[in-house]
């Protein structure tokens, strides 16, 4: 009798449809050593390109969000219809963000394991909390030294 969870999916009384283990018939032909530095170069791309999306969810898309929300409020005279579609406009860039940026990982655990690394898990946590990480950072510098305690110790003038 199976009673390991690992044999049967967690559960003591059978496996639960479509979780049984990936059993692949053969092991797959690698390709040659040039191809392998392609896929090796075109996992970078995609890298590179998870990376740039993600940064683009910490300042420039709520920037727009918030643009495209000031330009209805402007149009309409209405703040509460400006206010909606900007935060309408957020959560669909954002979420159409992160599929993409989802998508990207897929595609980019099946090139690194083209190129012939044991790639089993993608680098989207990791890329997100990195640049999430950077852009607070950043932000914090901006507040604190750029736009904050000097701006409110000088007067505009430029005497104490």
């Amino acid at each position: 009798m199976r009673s390991d969870p690992s044999d049967t999916g967690g559960l003591f009384v059978g496996r639960r449809p479509g979780t049984a283990p990936t059993r692949f018939r053969s092991l797959p032909q690698r390709g040659s050593e040039a191809r392998q530095r392609v896929d090796g170069s075109f996992a970078g791309v995609l890298l590179s390109a998870m990376t740039f999306l993600s940064l683009l969810c910490w300042g420039p898309i709520p920037l727009a969000s918030l643009w495209v929300g000031s330009q209805v409020d402007y149009l309409s005279g209405s703040v509460s219809l400006g206010i909606l579609v900007a935060f309408i406009a957020l959560f669909a860039l954002l979420f159409g963000t992160l599929s993409i940026l989802r998508r990207l990982d897929q595609a980019w655990i099946l090139v690194r394991r083209a190129a012939g690394h044991d790639q089993r898990s993608g680098a989207l946590g990791r890329i997100f909390a990195a640049t999430a990480a950077i852009c607070a950072l950043a932000f914090a510098f901006w507040f604190v030294v750029i736009h904050g305690p000097g701006s409110s110790i000088v007067s505009g003038n430029g005497s104490a």
